[in-house]
């Protein structure tokens, strides 16, 4: 088994880049984060190519590149704080895949399309951090408790992570690898070298604007492959901008349904995903789920 690496916490002066592997940003979003970055006493600056433009993307699939090898490679840059999500990150995956990652670790932090970042750095056992990005950041300066929440994270305290009961909620406890992100970017990397849907994991997952039909379509593909009865336990996050159907209430409805067969805990409505109230998670961490009938605990071990 590869040993699993933490990147070192952040200490006063270290710098932190903020670069753009996806989608387009806005400007403002990423200068309105800088002073409060600065805050907590680190150096944030601005990728080369983080405010490019090529069709959708933030730039070609090499000027992403270059910005995510830049910071990756500088021994001085100890955190990467994705702009936005979007798509084009797993573009870059092939190339990333060749940098000598394990030799100096840093922080990656995003999520939606990120999770293909967050995929790569567990597929060379290295920790990152699905968190919310710019515009969060800079909504409150820094002060709601997520985005406190993260910069404690990178700063090495780690707290456990409580919520309330859900009337789907089965209960259990189990320890496992913490592994997950948005589900349509998870699922696009199944049986690739990047694919986090591993035996004895602790897999969370969101999504926003799947239909609840195309979600099943992924469950059932994991539940036929086996995928599914290998979890040790299922944290089901925010699926938003979705109808319900007429064959299911709610996309928690079908999960529900699709996973009754299996035995692990699973939790339900943790604030997780394309919502105001977005809780950082340590990908690739060792974790024990606890789901009981008073509400559900998330401990870092």
């Amino acid at each position: 088994m590869m040993e699993i690496l933490t990147p070192r916490p952040l200490r006063h002066g270290d710098r932190v880049a903020i670069l753009s592997p996806s989608g387009i940003i806005k400007p403002q979003n990423v200068y309105n984060s800088l002073p409060v970055l600065a805050a907590q006493g680190w150096t944030a600056y601005v990728g080369e190519h983080t405010f490019d433009r090529w069709g959708t993307y933030a730039g070609t699939d090499e000027a992403r590149y270059d910005d995510l090898e830049t910071a990756l490679l500088d021994p001085d840059t100890r955190a990467i704080i994705c702009a936005r999500g979007g798509y084009g990150a797993v573009h870059l995956l092939e190339r990333l895949n060749r940098l000598p990652l394990r030799d100096d670790p840093k922080w990656i932090v995003g999520y939606s399309d990120i999770s293909a970042l967050h995929a790569l750095m567990s597929t060379h056992g290295i920790q990152s951090i699905h968190a919310p990005m710019c515009k969060h950041i800079a909504a409150s300066d820094g002060r709601d408790a997520d985005s406190l929440r993260l910069f404690s994270l990178l700063s090495g305290r780690r707290e456990d992570v409580t919520f309330p009961s859900h009337r789907l909620n089965r209960t259990g406890q189990a320890t496992g690898t913490l592994l997950g992100g948005n589900l349509a970017v998870i699922a696009g990397l199944i049986s690739t070298p990047f694919d986090v849907l591993r035996p004895d994991t602790i897999l969370f997952i969101e999504d926003i604007a799947e239909p609840i039909y195309k979600v099943e379509r992924i469950l059932y593909n994991l539940r036929l492959s086996g995928v599914l009865g290998t979890l040790r336990g299922l944290i089901v996050g925010r699926f938003t901008d979705y109808s319900p159907d007429r064959d299911n209430e709610s996309m928690e409805d079908m999960i529900s349904r699709i996973t009754s067969g299996y035995s692990y805990p699973v939790a339900y409505g943790l604030p997780l995903g394309h919502v105001s109230h977005n809780i950082p998670l340590v990908c690739s961490s060792t974790v024990t789920l606890n789901v009981a009938p008073s509400g559900t605990s998330l401990t870092y071990l």
